[in-house]
């Protein structure tokens, strides 16, 4: 395959995101020779495949074209089940629900092979970048929200034994009108060293500064992304922030804890760098959106005011943070922590078992973000 047809294309993008999770997106079938170096290559979607392709989605069962699950308040809807081995390659949500607080309402989980307790834990909104409970139109490598509010997500999520995935209305309003397509492929058999996808809910609501302090070199009250042990790679993050003051929220830095609970291995230079930004987002008057392949701040309302938000995301698919044993992402919240804002985050990372080793999930009621004046 041609190095301008591997960057090129939805497929190119998932064969080097399932190659960064050690899955293949595009097997050539069984004694299928290889090219050599130097060889003419021909693309990889003009060979034969070695997978199933497959959808579950929401369709009607009875013939119809009512092709959507309703939800009433406390129910679980199933929205994936298969056994494996097999890989989930996209999935696709759109929501028409009475409350509009749904984003932040609905629970998204994910379970591999079978384990009781989830993978993949958080607010639908959330899990698709949207931190603060309202829609934006953006697209990133791995997460996009389109027009007329549809919610795409192209990580790839293999799995050897099962998948499952549900949905929870833990709002107290119904859910008219949910659409689901998940696209999946089902393949003979996953690489020894396939990982299992992750996602990791978090908040602090409010943030709690510590104005006295000037140095910050162990970060020891940073805010926490994840912590999980075991091998693997860190993908990135999503961040949403509601200011509880006027002035930048983003003078944290970045702090991972890697095979190594004492220190840092990584320290950045502050949170707008983190997420590839510079110099405020342009300041309080000046401040423009932005959403790129790796990086973005698709949403900024009301910069450095009171009451001011701003929804951010970082992803490393270019060099993945490795792991062997542990690893925790922190940021600080502001410098040396002295902000005491709302933050709202989502991390990703693959691992080589299924970590369920989660903080409880707030209620939803916490979930909502809301200015709190100190």
């Amino acid at each position: 395959m041609s190095q301008s047809d591997a960057r090129g294309g939805r497929r190119g993008f998932l064969r080097r995101l399932m190659a960064v999770a050690g899955v293949s997106a595009a097997a050539p079938a069984a004694g299928v020779a290889q090219p050599r170096a130097g060889e003419f290559q021909l693309p990889s979607y003009a060979r034969a495949q070695n997978y199933r392709s497959l959808k579950q989605s929401s369709y009607d069962r009875t013939g119809g074209n009512a092709d959507r699950y309703s939800i009433r308040p406390g129910a679980t809807q199933e929205l994936f089940n298969s056994n494996g081995p097999g890989v989930i390659t996209h999935i696709w949500f759109t929501i028409a629900a009475q409350s509009q607080n749904h984003l932040k309402e609905l629970v998204l989980r994910m379970y591999w092979d079978g384990n009781a307790k989830p993978s993949v834990e958080a607010p639908i909104g959330d899990f698709f970048g949207l931190n603060l409970g309202q829609y934006q139109i953006y697209e990133s490598a791995y997460l996009a929200c389109s027009p007329g509010r549809s919610l795409n997500c192209y990580f790839a999520m293999p799995f050897r034994k099962s998948a499952l995935m549900t949905v929870t209305n833990e709002g107290s309003s119904p859910v008219n009108a949910f659409y689901s397509n998940i696209d999946y492929q089902l393949v003979p058999s996953l690489p020894a060293d396939t990982l299992y996808f992750h996602a990791q809910y978090r908040q602090a609501s409010p943030c709690i500064p510590n104005k006295d302090a000037k140095l910050n070199p162990d970060g020891a009250q940073n805010y926490v992304y994840m912590e999980a042990r075991g091998r693997g790679h860190l993908m990135g993050v999503t961040l949403g922030v509601l200011l509880n003051a006027d002035g930048w929220m983003g003078e944290g830095d970045d702090m991972i804890f890697i095979d190594d609970e004492t220190k840092p291995a990584i320290i950045g230079t502050g949170s707008e760098d983190y997420f590839l930004g510079s110099w405020n987002f342009g300041g309080r008057d000046g401040a423009v959106p932005f959403a790129h392949h790796y990086y973005g701040a698709p949403l900024i309302i009301m910069p450095e005011r009171t009451g001011g938000r701003y929804c951010c995301y970082r992803w490393h698919g270019d060099n993945p943070v490795t792991f062997t044993r542990y690893i925790k992402h922190t940021m600080e919240h502001g410098h040396a922590n002295d902000r005491g804002d709302n933050f709202f985050s989502v991390a990703y990372w693959y691992q080589d078992t299924p970590y369920t080793d989660f903080p409880a999930l707030p209620p939803v009621a916490e979930r909502i973000p809301r200015v709190k004046l100190s």
